[in-house]
C-alpha cells in the first residue's frame, strides 16, 4: 500500500469526516490577509490539495471576481464539492502536477508535508504561477519530539509525513526555487476553532506567555504554531 492509497480508498475521510471544513474561513482569511497586504489582487487562483473546497469557497467573497479552481486526488470529494456548485469554483479530482494551466496566485496549504517527495512536488510546481502562497504546520518543536505521541498522531490521524519547524519551512522552499516576500506566524493554538475549548486554552497559555516575549522560541519548544508564505519562484 502507497501512502496516497489513503486519500483513494476513503481511508484519510474516515479518520478526518469533517475534511477540515471548520478550519476553512480561518485559513481563508490568512491567505487573503497576506494577498492584500502585498498589493496583490489576483484575477485567478488555484488551490493544490483543495479538500472540501470549502477554502475556495471562502476566497470567492474575497475575490469575487477571481477564477476560482481547485485539484485533489480524492475521489470521495465529487460529493462534497456539490455544494459549491453556485460558487463558479472550478474542482478536479487528479493530481495537479498533470495538468498545464497557469495561475495567478497558487495556493498550498497543509499541502506538502503530506507528499511523497515535497522537494521534487515543489520545483515542478514552481513555473505554475505567478505568486504562491504556503500554510505550512510546524509540528516539529522540543515538546512533540519529547512527547513522541503528537508526531505519531499526525503521520497516523492527519497524513503528515514530514515535520518542520519555520527555519526547515523556508529552508525547504528556497532550496526548492522559491524566494520568500513575506512570512509570518499565525497563532494557531489560539485562533483555530478546533482549540476553542477551555481545556485547550488552558493548555496554551504558556505558548501565549512564551510568545510575547519571544515567538521564535516558543514556536520551537512548544509548538502550536503554522507558518503562512507569501513567495514567487525564484529566476
Amino acid at each position: 500500500m502507497t501512502v496516497e492509497t489513503r486519500y483513494l480508498d476513503g481511508t484519510y475521510l474516515a479518520h478526518n469526516p469533517e475534511w477540515d471544513c471548520s478550519d476553512a474561513p480561518w485559513k481563508a482569511a490568512r491567505v487573503a490577509e497576506i494577498l492584500k497586504r502585498n498589493g496583490i489582487s489576483p484575477t485567478s487562483i488555484c488551490d493544490v490539495g483543495c479538500g472540501s473546497g470549502h477554502i475556495l469557497a471562502e476566497l470567492r467573497g474575497q475575490f469575487p471576481d477571481a477564477r476560482l479552481y481547485g485539484f485533489d486526488i480524492s475521489p470521495q470529494l465529487r460529493d462534497v464539492w456539490r455544494k459549491h456548485a453556485a460558487l463558479g469554483i472550478d474542482l478536479r479530482v487528479g493530481n495537479f502536477l498533470e495538468s498545464t494551466e497557469r495561475y495567478d496566485v497558487l495556493t498550498m496549504l497543509d499541502v506538502f508535508e503530506h507528499v511523497r517527495d515535497p522537494f521534487s512536488f515543489l520545483e515542478a510546481a514552481r513555473g505554475r504561477a505567478g505568486h504562491f502562497v504556503f500554510h505550512i504546520p510546524l509540528d516539529l518543536s522540543a515538546l512533540s519530539v519529547a512527547r513522541g505521541t503528537p508526531l505519531m498522531q499526525q503521520r497516523r490521524n492527519v497524513g503528515h509525513l514530514h515535520f518542520y519547524t519555520k527555519d526547515l519551512a523556508l529552508e525547504t522552499l528556497q532550496d526548492c526555487g522559491y524566494s520568500t516576500i513575506e512570512w509570518c506566524y499565525t497563532e494557531a493554538y489560539a485562533s483555530l476553532v478546533t482549540h476553542r475549548t477551555w481545556k485547550t486554552r488552558l493548555a496554551h497559555m504558556p505558548r501565549r506567555l512564551l510568545a510575547s516575549i519571544n515567538r521564535d522560541a516558543a514556536a520551537r519548544l512548544l509548538g502550536g504554531e503554522t507558518l503562512i508564505v507569501l513567495a514567487t519562484a525564484r529566476t
